[in-house]
């Protein structure tokens, strides 16, 4: 009798189910929860549909107005970027910023139009605001692809020297000026003075390629020692984060870790370029055997693709694998062909970069009202000179060249970016910024980014005829 009464009890439906019928339920509450993913599903393509309209019209409206003012269309997508982004009209906004979703016009506009519900809406928004990110890093890599393609691999080696010293001299000058400024001037301790001082060490090739394109002086000898010092100062900027990263979290440098960077990123674009140019011929035997439409470029993009992945992996920017395959495809025989099929991808989601970089830009920072920026203000107009002349004065260590542009090279390293904000995220992160030297650093980003654009154009000499630049929006 008691096996009997177990039984019955352990048959006993839970309580926390209807008496009666209890599959039914579970069933209906499986197909309700399905249902609400599926309409935050469509609600989060809404939303990044609504944010791609705001990305290209800022983008376009911005580059037409700078280039009917004689200003590079670069610095129009990331005012248009900065006009709708956190600063002004917050319908472009991003949770990494410290933005909310209640903070988001596009959110409200949902929540009017689309019927988003409130309990709904946080989720969205952060889906949205991750797919609108990933599209931005895919433009970036599409770019740094673009600029390989548009690079001479033996004009790049042969002032290699030249934008060694230039990348090495652009890091150290400004990270020891910035450092002992902020250390022995502000009182600053050591921690917060060498993450600012490594924010000053970066360089935004994506901005600075950008513009050599647009005014036609990429493949000049200034343009490749540009961006032959910038690739090189993306991968000393990535170990010099590395260092001060662990020395953020840890009080101490893992030499270790150095030394894998320094050599991860050494084999890794050395051998990419010696396994792509060996595999170069074979790449065009196979493009030329297929038979299905956009052949060239698929193959191409899978190509570049790969090695951003493997760039990725080592703990490396995916910008640097796009670079390398972009400079081993442009010595086969399918380059201008490649460079005509890659424009209409570059020019969807290149834009989506820039203005994102503009958006979440925020120019609040900057109000001289508010007690807190005040400190910030003068912390930040001292790393803005030294952020300045720190890479202006590497043109004048280019060597053994006569008649070349010292003071466009060394303004051409001038724009910190994103990736200067990438080190002011991770060291306010780390806990080891304050918030004043946290300002000072994005004021330093913000200033180096917009002016130079408008410097490059200025310190060099326009071109005689207007050039078809590749990624020119």
């Amino acid at each position: 009798m008691a096996d009997i009464t177990g039984w019955v009890n352990l048959l006993t439906p839970l309580p926390l189910l209807p008496p009666e019928h209890p599959l039914p339920f579970l069933l209906a509450t499986a197909t309700e929860a399905t249902a609400n993913e599926a309409e935050n599903g469509s609600l989060v393509l809404a939303g990044v549909l609504l944010s791609l309209v705001v990305i290209y019209f800022a983008s376009k409206l911005g580059g037409e107005i700078c280039a009917r003012i004689n200003l590079p269309p670069v610095l129009g997508e990331l005012v248009g970027g900065v006009v709708v982004g956190v600063s002004a009209l917050n319908l472009l906004v991003f949770p990494e910023g410290g933005s909310a979703a209640s903070n988001s016009l596009m959110m409200s506009f949902l929540q009017t139009t689309a019927g988003l519900t409130p309990e709904a809406t946080n989720s969205v928004f952060e889906s949205t605001s991750e797919v609108i990110s990933v599209l931005a890093e895919l433009g970036v890599i599409i770019l740094l692809f673009e600029i390989g393609l548009e690079s001479d691999l033996k004009e790049l080696i042969r002032v290699g020297p030249q934008a060694a010293v230039v990348a090495v001299v652009g890091v150290v000058v400004p990270f020891a000026a910035g450092t002992a400024g902020l250390a022995y001037l502000f009182n600053i301790s050591a921690v917060p003075a060498i993450f600012a001082g490594a924010a000053l060490t970066a360089t935004s090739i994506g901005i600075t390629a950008k513009v050599l394109a647009e005014i036609g002086q990429l493949s000049s000898k200034e343009g490749q020692i540009i961006i032959g010092a910038a690739v090189l100062d993306d991968v000393l900027g990535i170990i010099v984060l590395a260092v001060v990263a662990s020395l953020a979290k840890t009080g101490e440098v893992v030499i270790t870790n150095v030394i894998y960077l320094i050599i991860s990123a050494g084999v890794f674009l050395v051998g990419a370029i010696l396994i792509g140019r060996f595999l170069g011929p074979y790449f065009v035997a196979l493009v030329k055997e297929m038979k299905t439409r956009g052949q060239v470029l698929l193959t191409a993009l899978i190509f570049a693709f790969v090695l951003s992945y493997i760039a990725t992996a080592i703990q490396l920017e995916a910008i640097l694998g796009a670079f390398a395959a972009g400079l081993v495809l442009a010595e086969t025989d399918k380059r201008r062909e490649l460079e005509e099929q890659v424009l209409p991808v570059a020019d969807i989601l290149v834009p989506i970069f820039f203005v994102t970089v503009g958006a979440k830009t925020d120019l609040s920072v900057l109000n001289p009202a508010v007690p807190s920026n005040r400190e910030g203000l003068i912390l930040a107009t001292f790393l803005i000179v030294v952020a300045i002349l720190g890479k202006v004065i590497t043109g004048l260590t280019v060597f053994g060249q006569s008649g070349i542009n010292r003071l466009a090279i060394g303004v051409g390293m001038i724009p910190r970016g994103e990736v200067g904000l990438v080190f002011a995220g991770v060291g306010s992160a780390s806990g080891a910024l304050s918030e004043a030297t946290e300002a000072a650093i994005i004021m330093m980003v913000i200033l180096t980014t917009f002016v130079a654009p408008p410097l490059l154009r200025l310190v060099f000499q326009e071109p005689s005829e207007p050039v078809e630049t590749a990624g020119e929006s």
